[in-house]
């Protein structure tokens, strides 16, 4: 029995375009400005996704630009441009590069909205406002979107868990689905990994897969339903009492 390993996938147009943005972002932003010429966390402030910036002040940037900062620790960003690369390459490959985009990036936002909301919540119950002022950094809600998108999609071929433990995709993203809400339920918001917001790309890119299609088939329907209205068959090229052509509506 031949078993389907992942092979190893050529950088694609559009991931090499994402790769280059966040390794270019991450370098300028983070390692010289923000090391050299700037106080404190001002980038990770200004363009990171801190709940209280985006509802409070309208800082409506911030769920598309916290996808491409990262933490000053190389492997934060190592490891999100590695899965990036593993994962989204075949995705990019299957869907097309416009497809492809618009789901990762869709993924991203949708995982800091998700996390909004989650925080807003937890300030109604507990009147904890500290949530609200951590900034979410990094590509990572994005991420777990591809992940669980490959689990769907190609959920019999092999990947390594671990770089070592060989398994069906379907599994890892169970494994890593599990994991995530583990560690949520034990840490909670005190963790400086945001396992909620992975959650939330999960949950945008579960949506995406399961409505997106239909909303998709409504769209064309209805379109073509109003291209319908406007057609005219010619039936006859001469009316009789108008000298003009004939149609049926």
């Amino acid at each position: 029995m031949k078993t389907d390993f992942q092979g190893v996938m050529p950088v694609t147009p559009v991931i090499k375009k994402l790769i280059i943005a966040n390794v270019s972002i991450w370098f300028v932003l983070v390692l010289i400005i923000q090391n050299f010429f700037l106080k404190g966390s001002d980038v990770f402030e200004w363009f990171g996704f801190m709940p209280v910036h985006f509802f409070r002040d309208f800082w409506l940037w911030q769920p598309f630009t916290y996808m491409f900062i990262h933490s000053e620790n190389v492997f934060h960003i190592l490891f999100n441009m590695l899965l990036l690369w593993w994962l989204g390459a075949e995705l990019e490959i299957y869907w097309g590069r416009r497809y492809f985009l618009f789901y990762y990036l869709a993924c991203g936002v949708g995982a800091s909205l998700v996390y909004l909301v989650c925080v807003l919540l937890y300030y109604a119950a507990t009147g904890n406002f500290g949530p609200l002022t951590f900034p979410v950094v990094g590509a990572s809600g994005a991420i777990f979107g591809l992940i669980l998108a490959y689990g769907l999609f190609f959920g019999e071929r092999v990947v390594y868990f671990l770089m070592i433990f060989p398994m069906k995709a379907k599994y890892f993203v169970m494994i890593i689905g599990g994991i995530e809400v583990m560690n949520l339920l034990s840490q909670g918001f005190s963790s400086q990994v945001s396992n909620l917001a992975h959650l939330g790309g999960i949950i945008t890119g579960y949506l995406l897969i399961k409505i997106g299609p239909r909303l998709r088939d409504f769209m064309i329907r209805r379109q073509t339903k109003a291209h319908g209205r406007r057609l005219k068959l010619v039936v006859d090229n001469k009316d009789q009492k108008t000298g003009g052509p004939r149609y049926w509506n």
